[in-house]
């Protein structure tokens, strides 16, 4: 953080360590030296399928309470009763921000300040429409759309990210596919799936 140009930037978005699992308390002394160093405030970034340890909520309300610079969390543990109990126990300016498009709706609805978004990319304005819809308590509006969306969220997810959503842009000539690896761009069944689901989308 200290070597780096952040001329512009509003907040860091920092993602919890990742390979060796730390435990709770190594999580916590993390965040605690990036807070410490930081110019900015922090989003802290939970993504255990990425990182392969889980930032239990306890973890995340005690660095909330302990550090004025971390102001939310993008939750993408795919847990609704995970997020649920991080709305619930949340001070009252800390962000709760869903990482998870699937949970997304649900997570804002009670209580969550919205969502980073993957689908939204490929489908911005029913998805966002959905998400202010949320903001706004309209649930059943806001489902209408999320139900239209679920199939796409699926798909883009199937064989991997951004594999998936690299081809749903590209379908609608607003990137190439290319990725580098260890990824790979999705294979023709998937291009086909794809193809089919924006036919009958749009």
């Amino acid at each position: 953080i200290k070597a780096t140009d952040l001329t512009g930037y509003q907040a860091i978005l920092s993602v919890s360590p990742s390979y060796n699992k730390p435990s709770q308390e190594g999580i916590y002394r993390h965040f605690k030296a990036v807070a410490e160093a930081s110019p900015l405030p922090i989003i802290l970034y939970n993504v255990p399928g990425r990182t392969g340890i889980n930032m239990m909520p306890e973890t995340v309300i005690r660095l909330a309470q302990d550090f004025d610079s971390i102001i939310g969390i993008k939750e993408a543990a795919g847990d609704i009763v995970q997020a649920l109990s991080l709305i619930q126990k949340k001070p009252d300016n800390f962000l709760i921000i869903s990482g998870d498009d699937m949970i997304a709706l649900p997570m804002t609805l009670a209580g969550g300040a919205g969502v980073i978004s993957v689908i939204a990319q490929g489908l911005p304005s029913d998805f966002s429409s959905m998400i202010r819809l949320g903001l706004k308590g309209e649930a059943s509006k806001a489902y209408t759309i999320q139900y239209r969306l679920m199939d796409s969220i699926d798909l883009i997810f199937e064989e991997g990210n951004p594999t998936g959503i690299k081809e749903l842009l590209r379908q609608q000539n607003y990137c190439s596919n290319k990725v580098r690896l260890p990824l790979v761009e999705a294979t023709k069944t998937l291009q086909n799936r794809i193809q089919l689901f924006l036919k009958e989308y749009h």
